[in-house]
C-alpha cells in the first residue's frame, strides 16, 4: 500500500511539474510572438527591408524543416497533405501573410500590428468555430467580439487622422494578416494536420519566394552586419516559426483549451508594452482606447471556466461545441 501511495504521489508531482512547465512554455510563446512585431519593426526602421526579413525567415525555417517535409511525402504529396491543402496553408500562414505583416510594420507602429492582427484572428476563429465545428456562441463571445470590433474601429479612426498617411495603409495590412492567419488554425483542425508538419509545409512552400528575392530585392550580404542577419534569421525562422509554434502546440495539449484560451490576449499586451521603451512609440488617447477595447475583448471572448478532470485525464474537459463534446475529444 505504501508503494502504491508513493507512486501516486510521484505521479501527481510529475503532472504538476508538467503543468507548470506548460504554463511557462505558453508565456515564452507569448513573449516570442508579441516581441516579434517590435523586433521586426526595429529592423525595418534600421536598414533591413520586409523582403530581407522574409528571405531570412523562410530560408532558415525552410531548410531546417525540409527533412520533415520530405519524410512525410515530399513534393509528390506536398508533405502528405495534398498540394491543394498545402497551398492554402502556405497562403494563410506563409509568404502572403508574412509579407503583409512586415509591410505593415514599415508603415504603422508595432503596437498596431500586435493588436489588430490577434484581434482579427480571434474574430475569424470564433466565426469559423461556430460555422465549421458547431461551437456555442456564448454571451462572453458576443461581448468580446463587440469589444474587439469597437477597438479596431478606434484604431482605424486614429490611423485615418494620423500625421503619417501610411499608418492607415499599415493598419489595413495588419487587418489582412488577421484575415489570413485566422483561417490557419481552422484549416489545421479541419484537416487534422500536426502543427510541426504544417509549419514544415508552410516554410518549404514559401521558399518559392527566394528566386524573386535574389532577382529583384537582394542588395548584398553587407546590407547589415553579419551578426544582425544571423540574429534576425534566428528570430524569424527558428523562434517564431519552429520553437514558438512547437511550444504552443505542446502546452495546448497539456493545459487544455480552457486554460490556453487565456494566453493569446497577452500577445498584444506584450507587443504594445515593448514598443514603448524599445521603439519610443507612445500611443495617443484614441489608440489607447482601441488597445484596451481589443485586449479586453480578447480576454472576455477567450475566458472559459475550467472544470475538474475526471478519470485519468489531466486536461480540463469543457463542453465547447453544440453537441457538448469535451475539447480533448475533438482535438485532432
Amino acid at each position: 500500500m505504501d508503494k502504491i501511495a508513493d507512486a501516486s504521489l510521484i505521479d501527481h508531482k510529475a503532472v504538476r511539474l508538467r503543468w507548470r512547465l506548460a504554463v511557462i512554455g505558453m508565456l515564452c510563446s507569448v513573449l516570442i510572438f508579441g516581441s516579434n512585431f517590435v523586433i521586426s519593426r526595429h529592423a525595418v526602421l534600421n536598414g533591413l527591408s520586409q523582403h530581407d526579413l522574409l528571405a531570412l525567415r523562410f530560408t532558415t525555417a525552410g531548410l531546417l524543416l525540409l527533412p520533415i517535409f520530405l519524410r512525410d511525402g515530399g513534393l509528390a504529396t506536398c508533405g502528405g497533405v495534398t498540394w491543394r491543402r498545402g497551398i492554402w496553408l502556405a497562403i494563410t500562414s506563409g509568404f502572403p501573410m508574412t509579407y503583409l505583416m512586415l509591410t505593415g510594420l514599415t508603415l504603422a507602429p508595432a503596437a498596431h500590428g500586435a493588436t489588430i492582427g490577434p484581434g482579427t484572428v480571434t474574430l475569424i476563429g470564433i466565426a469559423g468555430s461556430v460555422v465549421l465545428f458547431g461551437a456555442m456562441l456564448t454571451r462572453n463571445l458576443i461581448i468580446g467580439v463587440i469589444g474587439v470590433l469597437a477597438g479596431l474601429a478606434c484604431l482605424g479612426i486614429a490611423g485615418s487622422t494620423a500625421s503619417t498617411a501610411g499608418t492607415l495603409r499599415g493598419d489595413l495590412c495588419f487587418l489582412g494578416v488577421g484575415l489570413l492567419w485566422g483561417f490557419y488554425p481552422l484549416l489545421i483542425q479541419l484537416w487534422k494536420v500536426n502543427g510541426l508538419k504544417a509549419a514544415a509545409i508552410v516554410s518549404v512552400l514559401s521558399m518559392a519566394y527566394l528566386p524573386f528575392y535574389f532577382l529583384f530585392y537582394f542588395r548584398g550580404f553587407d546590407v547589415a552586419p553579419w551578426w544582425v542577419l544571423v540574429a534576425h534569421a534566428l528570430n524569424q525562422g527558428v523562434l517564431n516559426v519552429i520553437i514558438g509554434l512547437w511550444i504552443w502546440g505542446w502546452a495546448a495539449h497539456v493545459l487544455g483549451a480552457s486554460v490556453v484560451g487565456r494566453f493569446p490576449p497577452l500577445i498584444p499586451v506584450t507587443g504594445t508594452l515593448l514598443a514603448i521603451p524599445i521603439l519610443g512609440e507612445i500611443p495617443g488617447p484614441l489608440q489607447v482606447v482601441g488597445f484596451i477595447l481589443i485586449i479586453g475583448g480578447l480576454f472576455i471572448a477567450s475566458w472559459r471556466r475550467p472544470t475538474r478532470a475526471t478519470g485519468n485525464s489531466h486536461q480540463a474537459q469543457i463542453p465547447a461545441d453544440a453537441k457538448q463534446k469535451p475539447e480533448a475529444e475533438r482535438r485532432p
